[in-house]
């Protein structure tokens, strides 16, 4: 197909004649997809109708009763249709890297890691992103990342090919130990176009040369850089980068987004950075919508990551103040320079925003040319209603909020969670909660792919407004929200109580 005729398919709707494992097909390389956390797939969806393979991303879940208190990073799929995934190995810590065939499932090679976790709540990913040459790199201990090139050809038992420091390597290496401990990557990686690395790291004791936490960069020669939150917010009260926000880029790549907070549950920024030199360019204090005088919440046991528009908006996801919305928090909202707040969304918590062409959803009549999906639960365990949804939504146009009463972003269409909720049975109405965090978007099927707390994965149909019948992964399970991913040759995956599901016909 040629690039003009693409471009009409992604803008203007598209036909699902289209052959699987298209040339143009882009590998599924960073959280959200791209460096903008749209979430839109460049290969059309295979039915899922199938678990054709499944591997166990979670070697030692630890469950609270039934619920899994546990976020797991997205799997990547490189052009060439190997699935790397990361995978926890022990109880508390300890992670590797897996790599499978996406045909079939069959294992291809494991890589072992030295990464370790930051001081957390609900446990955190392992960060792992493709470059656009097709290197994969991966966070490792100290705050360095290891990489692998041609992991598509690479076989077991595989090393790195080489290790990287922010900081200088020399200095890794004449004390690994101490930056081991004391230096802990606390974020999804992401790379921009020229293969420079991105990502926010907590630094907990001494070090030398002497580091503070905040957002580093290592360009694609290897050359590092970095600067403090508490410098780039210009803020003393601001001591790291928000737990699991992955970075995202402006469409010309030229500004970096990412949030700082005071600490877990704390007060915090959103900040615009020179994707360059990490010079702050605008900052952003994330206040409450129902509240305007107080701050919003950043929580580290969310996975709110910043969404760029194709009109260069800015999309982040906090928790309200004094949980006084259903603990649904908000969608804030920012033009490119965060200079302008513009209408939020009414859901936003642990919730990164996918995009969605106004040509996906026929029945739309506005004037945006894009939409944004969130989740739209509505926690019965929070003052909710129980009826859990999923929601299009117009960022230019208002409408009121009937829970909080505040202007939110217009509801273009939503669809709410099939199955009963029988822990809420005496709340009419009450369903089952959506858990994803970044929903896949099909453009050549109009749809998105997203799993629910009920153990099954749908398909949300834009032009029917209709959910499929539903593929069933598990019984169901209360548990972390988790991205949805298409790789290159259609195959859905979906993650349900710590297992990668591999769906198509």
């Amino acid at each position: 197909m040629s690039s003009l005729r693409y471009l009409c398919v992604l803008v203007f709707g598209a036909s699902t004649v289209i052959s699987h494992g298209q040339s143009l097909a882009k590998p599924w390389g960073l959280h959200g997809h791209d460096a903008q956390h749209s979430g839109i797939s460049k290969t059309e969806s295979l039915a899922i109708n199938q678990v054709r393979w499944q591997m166990p991303i979670d070697l030692q879940p630890q469950y609270s009763g039934t619920t899994l208190y546990a976020h797991y990073g997205s799997p990547m799929v490189t052009r060439g249709n190997t699935v790397i995934t990361p995978v926890k190995t022990g109880a508390n810590d300890g992670f590797r890297v897996d790599a499978r065939d996406g045909a079939n499932g069959m294992p291809k090679w494991t890589m072992s890691t030295s990464y370790s976790l930051p001081p957390h709540g609900w446990v955190p990913p392992l960060g792992i992103a493709l470059t656009p040459k097709g290197r994969l790199v991966v966070a490792g201990g100290g705050g360095t990342v290891f990489y692998l090139d041609g992991p598509d050809t690479a076989v077991a038992p595989v090393t790195p090919t080489g290790q990287l420091a922010f900081y200088g390597l020399s200095n890794y290496q004449a004390s690994p130990s101490s930056f081991d401990v004391n230096v802990k990557i606390s974020t999804p990686i992401t790379v921009d176009r020229y293969g420079n690395l991105f990502f926010g790291f907590r630094v907990l004791g001494a070090t030398t040369p002497s580091l503070q936490s905040g957002i580093a960069r290592i360009d694609e020669d290897g050359t590092g850089s970095w600067v403090a939150a508490t410098t780039a917010a210009a803020d003393g009260s601001i001591s790291q980068v928000a737990m699991n926000c992955a970075p995202a880029l402006s469409n010309d790549h030229k500004t970096l987004y990412i949030a700082v907070s005071t600490g877990n549950f704390g007060s915090g920024y959103l900040l615009a950075l020179n994707s360059r030199t990490l010079a702050t360019q605008t900052k952003v204090r994330l206040m409450d919508v129902k509240t305007p005088t107080a701050t919003a919440l950043v929580p580290d046991d969310g996975t709110a990551c910043p969404t760029v528009g194709p009109d260069g908006d800015v999309y982040y996801g906090v928790l309200e103040s004094g949980f006084t919305n259903h603990f649904r928090g908000w969608m804030l909202h920012f033009n490119a320079d965060l200079t302008q707040k513009k209408t939020p969304g009414a859901f936003g918590w642990d919730d990164t925003a996918s995009i969605v062409p106004r040509a996906l959803v026929p029945s739309y009549s506005g004037t945006s040319k894009y939409l944004i999906l969130t989740k739209y639960n509505n926690y019965a365990g929070a003052g909710g209603n129980g009826i859990n949804r999923l929601a299009i939504l117009d960022p230019n146009t208002a409408m009121v909020d009937p829970i909080s009463n505040c202007n939110v972003m217009n509801e273009v269409i939503t669809v709410a969670s099939p199955t009963l909720d029988d822990e809420y049975s005496n709340i009419e109405g009450a369903v089952r909660e959506w858990c994803i965090n970044t929903s896949a978007i099909d453009p050549f099927t109009k749809s998105a792919i997203a799993a629910c707390e009920d153990g099954k994965v749908y398909r949300w149909n834009f032009a029917t407004n209709t959910l499929s019948p539903g593929l069933r992964l598990t019984d169901g399970i209360g548990q972390a929200y988790t991205p949805s991913v298409i790789g290159v040759d259609g195959t859905v995956y979906a993650i349900a109580n710590a297992t990668l599901f591999a769906l198509k016909p």
